[in-house]
């Protein structure tokens, strides 16, 4: 394969490069979409729970590997705090994975011209 791509001009080998490494960035920022979609839900459950306590009632908060008490409000407070900013990551994610599809779709929509005007006319 590697001889096949050495035999194509240098130009469409760059822009198989580009592509490739679009291909890549598009999988990682799906990835962290993936987790951020995630940890969001997460919060929304705990969230829910919350919710459903009394405002006296003792709450515990991960920090580490350790429980710290923690006052409702003040969890409630944070975990919102964090889906706000989830919230926006989510946004600049999206806006990202957009471009770079255009991005590859521009690609490979110039890849299949240079490709077929340097393969050779049937036989």
């Amino acid at each position: 394969m590697s001889d096949e791509l050495s035999k194509l001009p240098p130009q469409v080998q760059e822009r198989l490069m580009r592509l490739q490494q679009a291909q890549q960035t598009l999988q990682t920022i799906m990835q962290q979409k993936q987790q951020v979609d995630m940890e969001s839900s997460e919060i929304d459950q705990t969230l829910k729970e919350l919710e459903k306590t009394a405002d006296d009632a003792v709450i515990y908060k991960a920090a580490g590997s350790l429980l710290i008490k923690s006052e409702k409000a003040k969890v409630s407070a944070d975990l919102t705090e964090r889906k706000d900013l989830l919230s926006t990551r989510q946004t600049v994610l999206a806006r990202q994975e957009e471009r770079l599809r255009t991005q590859l779709k521009d690609l490979q929509t110039q890849l299949q011209a240079d490709l077929q005007s340097s393969s050779p006319p049937p036989a």
